[in-house]
């Protein structure tokens, strides 16, 4: 599920789109915003499905082979460990990604070449060979197979990549995040699951989750006048010019972040900004950033513009 940190990083997008628009729309930036995080849904949904077509294309190739007119005692008797998984077998019986599937009409069968090439690379890879020929026959050999290839092959195949690149502005961005979703969920399959087992959800409180997105965007455009005029007065050894748009929309979002919501610690708001800083701007950002916030938190404070209730107040 999302954690605080992409939900972040997704209204900062969206943030920098609406500034780089000219503040032409609100409502409608609004409306990307929560669209892009719906896709991740679907993008978590694909990469599951993943295995049940690569699956299923193993097993029909493995039926065609059968069918040659002088076929090998390969072809007749063929390893059938990789389409007998046990947990590319729940996936196939889960019902809700059946249902996910059904409801919102996801598929790979418009690409039946991007998942033949997939299962051939993944085929000609030492992984799969090293689990096609262990001699081991066990749930657990099963589970970490999957997640071995998923990882180190599948989630890395570049026309995979490329489809998704392709698919969706919003997808390549994502692809880490929703990687580690699946890991998560593949791992909560045991001896036990059945087609019954859950899958994770966007949010692990929707209500709480969508107000923090709604108000850390809506408020940070309401506020960027004032708390632009509040960075100005601790920058001012500083051409505002020279300050990246990325650097000064990451500092109004902290600012707005730490006035509206009681219940985070400041200090989790500053590094927060501060590591989103090191992968989205320029390499002495975090510096100046940490620098500024650091005075300005201090300042609001005294004058009453921040104000911390309950765990908002743990200092570290």
């Amino acid at each position: 599920m999302l954690n605080r940190r992409h939900l972040r990083i997704k209204i900062f997008h969206a943030l920098y789109a609406y500034f780089q628009r000219s503040k032409d729309n609100l409502e409608k930036g609004e409306k990307e915003l929560f669209f892009s995080i719906s896709k991740m849904r679907e993008m978590y949904i694909l990469l599951l499905l993943v295995f049940t077509d690569i699956a299923r294309f193993a097993e029909m190739r493995m039926e065609e082979l059968k069918k040659k007119r002088l076929p090998t005692e390969q072809d007749l008797n063929p390893n059938r460990k990789f389409v007998d998984n046990r947990v590319i077998r729940l996936l196939q019986r889960n019902n809700a990604l059946n249902d996910a599937v059904e409801k919102n009409k996801i598929t790979w069968s418009d690409q039946p070449e991007l998942i033949k090439k997939l299962y051939l690379t993944l085929e000609e890879s030492g992984e799969y060979q090293e689990y096609m020929n262990s001699g081991e026959d066990s749930f657990e050999e099963d589970r970490q197979a999957v997640i071995n290839l998923f990882k180190k092959l599948i989630v890395n195949y570049e026309p995979l990549q490329n489809y998704f690149e392709d698919k969706s502005i919003f997808w390549i961005d994502d692809l880490d995040l929703v990687s580690s979703m699946v890991l998560k969920t593949l791992k909560t399959f045991d001896e036990s699951s059945n087609e019954g087992q859950l899958l994770l959800e966007l949010y692990k409180d929707p209500a709480d989750e969508v107000d923090f997105v709604k108000t850390l965007y809506r408020q940070t455009v309401a506020q960027s006048d004032e708390n632009e005029a509040f960075i100005k007065e601790k920058a001012e050894n500083w051409d505002m010019e020279r300050i990246a748009l990325l650097d000064m929309i990451l500092m109004k979002m902290a600012l707005t972040e730490a006035r509206e919501f009681s219940q985070i610690p400041v200090k989790v708001t500053l590094n927060e900004y501060i590591e989103i800083s090191k992968f989205y701007s320029t390499p002495k950002s975090n510096t100046f950033i940490n620098g500024i916030l650091d005075k300005l938190f201090a300042e609001l404070k005294d004058k009453g513009m921040i104000r911390k209730i309950g765990r908002g107040l743990i200092e570290n």
